[in-house]
């Protein structure tokens, strides 16, 4: 009854935690983390769990979709950081910042009840995980109600630390040996942040803090397992690179659990301040990479120099560091105390495929299968090889294929003859394994034969315009295919035979209901199949792969970059074509104008002259005579005033007065 009551004041205590801060919610741990507590009752996880609950993860990768709109009651209220301005506010999350001043972030910490920094992904935030804690601290005489600090760290501060029994090195470590923990040398701010947070919290009872030292994470989209889950997508290379031997021991733990860790520090608030959380498994680097490749690509893997996990460019410093540790832990306080509905408890390995399901679930790596069926010299080939392009898909020629798969599984499962030396055990047991795995394989083949399901393309076109299609081929290309007279017209005329009963292939998948896409090549009128190809695309949809490759967005950017360029330099071009038709319109405006001005003042010249003739007529019969008159008198006579002379003089001897 004590323990009811307790539990009870408990779960009243924790319900009054609401907003959650968590730092980086674009990032892939935090966003998981934040995801899954935005899902999450406040309080839930002090409930023990029944053993139908237990049993519900039939399903492990259903993790319930979030939306701020529409949150269940009584869940966390998720608050947090952006790295990027460009990056969309996470649809779980109530509020996201982005470039706070100090100040203004500290003013949103103290707005909450759990502050989350999560310093396993991005290094530059230990720094300012510090000093958020510090500033809290220095903030708890203002505190209203207590309030939790939970720095999410990494195993890496463990790194080289010294076994427990230097004659056995399979002694895994646990919380309670954190104080003879000895970090990686790349790890010193990590461990230098969580000692800081264990000595703030101390003794402080409004301010609970509290480091979570997490395994190598995975599950979901991402972790630093992608570029191996993405290197075995793509197809493109023999093997899956093990950097070193591969046997050093790698802590991990699914990073839905790692949030269900931090949800049960949240609701309990124990006593035990530092906690470990690792699945249960004991996984070597080689184990890892050897299931994946198994799962989802090559299925084999190749030993390679550790100095080789740096040419590869999905991976940090961090990263490979994480790949290449070698440690054994285990949690005692997680197991013991809380109550964890887990997703991966036995590991990555046991666990691959709802990891993969979720994987492909959370990228939206659908695989797709595109079988296209016609008659000969409809262009099933051309076709087929312009789509597995488009959608990075293998053209497969499906009889030889299988043909040949069937040979060399057939070929691994005959019994081989020993020699006289024998084997070595360890051979043997390879060997044997991968007997096994080629037995399986070949019957899962045999027995998927008849019941693959993909989009279905029928294309068809008259006979004749198949026939005139084939007629107007080159020689070159006829010349030792199907495609000569006789062999052609054998196949078409197999073709339809075979394509009028009821049991024909497209019959097959539609009692599948997988509903073929009817394509008439011959009234497209398109010999490039450009057409149909298109209307193809369009039925299929978007390609459902990683996209481009890093070299594929390098030729895209300097196509982009030559494009453009290109189309400056003909806006560039027409530019200056505008203006130098321009500049001789403007010169041919102006010779026009300057022309018709110097028509016009001759005009007006012309005009006037004609005006003046008889006014000088006029002057010269009546005016000129008496003024040369006068001006002969006046230079006679000198007169003092010359004007007032001439003017009296032309008064008196005007002709007009006498």
């Amino acid at each position: 009854m004590a323990e009811e009551e307790e539990v009870a004041v408990r779960t009243e205590k924790v319900k009054r935690i609401q907003r959650v801060f968590i730092n980086l919610l674009d990032s892939y741990s935090s966003r998981n983390i934040g995801k899954f507590l935005s899902t999450s009752v406040v309080g839930a996880s002090l409930e023990e769990i029944t053993e139908e609950e237990e049993k519900h993860d039939e399903d492990k990768s259903a993790v319930p979709e979030a939306s701020s709109a529409n949150l269940k009651e009584g869940t966390f209220q998720i608050v947090g950081t952006l790295s990027t301005l460009k990056t969309p506010c996470p649809n779980f999350a109530m509020e996201t910042y982005y470039a706070l001043s100090r100040e203004d972030l500290l003013m949103h910490l103290l707005e909450c009840d759990v502050i989350i920094y999560n310093i396993t992904e991005n290094p530059q935030q230990v720094e300012e995980a510090i000093w958020a804690v510090s500033a809290l601290n220095e903030e708890i005489s203002h505190f209203e109600k207590r309030k939790v600090f939970i720095l999410v760290s990494t195993v890496m501060t463990w790194a080289r630390s010294k076994p427990l029994d230097p004659g056995d090195s399979e002694i895994p470590f646990t919380e309670e040996d954190y104080r003879r923990r000895k970090h990686h040398p790349n790890f010193l701010d990590h461990i230098n942040a969580e000692k800081l947070v264990l000595k703030l919290g101390k003794k402080v009872r409004k301010f609970a803090t509290y480091v979570v030292a997490a395994g190598l994470q995975y599950g979901m989209e991402g972790g630093i397992l992608h570029a191996f889950f993405k290197l075995a997508w793509s197809g493109e290379v023999p093997a899956l690179p093990v950097f070193g031997d591969g046997t050093n021991v790698i802590p991990a733990i699914h990073v839905l659990d790692l949030a269900g860790v931090i949800q049960n520090v949240i609701d309990h608030v124990p006593k035990f301040h530092y906690l470990v959380a690792v699945d249960e498994s004991v996984h070597t680097l080689e184990d890892f990479v050897k299931c994946i490749s198994k799962s989802t690509g090559p299925g084999k893997i190749q030993k390679v120099p550790k100095e080789n996990a740096f040419l590869t460019k999905d991976l940090t410093q961090e990263d490979i560091d994480h790949l290449l540790v070698n440690l054994r832990m285990e949690t005692l306080i997680v197991k013991e105390n809380f109550n964890i509905r887990w997703f991966a408890q036995a590991g990555f390995v046991e666990n691959i495929n709802s990891i993969l399901k979720e994987y492909k679930q959370s990228r939206r790596l659908l695989p797709i299968k595109i079988c296209i069926l016609g008659p000969p010299a409809v262009g099933k080939s051309s076709i087929a090889e312009v789509l597995s392009k488009y959608y990075k898909l293998h053209h497969i020629k499906l009889k030889d294929v299988i043909s040949e798969a069937i040979a060399k599984l057939e070929a691994i499962i005959t019994p081989k003859h020993v020699g006289e030396g024998g084997e070595e055990e360890g051979e043997e047991e390879e060997e044997a394994e991968t007997v096994e795995d080629a037995q399986e394989f070949l019957d899962g083949i045999k027995e998927s034969l008849e019941h693959n399901a993909e989009f279905v393309c029928s294309l068809d076109a008259s006979d004749e315009f198949l026939k005139e299609r084939v007629m107007n081929l080159p020689e070159s290309i006829v010349a030792g295919t199907h495609y000569s007279q006789g062999q052609f017209l054998r196949a078409l005329s197999s073709y339809r035979d075979r394509n009028t009963e009821d049991e024909t292939v497209l019959n097959y998948f539609d009692e599948l209901e997988i509903y073929p896409i009817h394509i008439d090549v011959g009234k497209l009128e398109d010999a490039q199949n450009r057409l149909a190809i298109k209307q193809l695309i369009k039925e299929i949809g978007e390609p459902r792969n990683y996209g481009l490759t890093d070299e594929e967005k390098a030729e895209e950017e300097r196509r982009a970059a030559e494009e453009r360029l290109a189309k400056e330099a003909m806006e560039e071009a027409e530019r200056q074509h505008k203006e130098a038709a321009e500049t001789a319109e403007k010169i041919a405006r102006w010779e026009e104008w300057s022309k018709r001005l110097e028509e016009v003042k001759r005009e007006e010249k012309e005009l006037l002259e004609a005006q003046s003739i008889p006014l000088r007529n006029y002057l010269m019969t009546h005016v000129m005579p008496t003024l040369m008159q006068g001006l002969n008198e006046c230079c006679k006579i000198r007169p003092d005033d010359p004007v007032d002379f001439l003017a009296e003089y032309l008064f008196k001897n005007n002709p007009e007065m006498q």
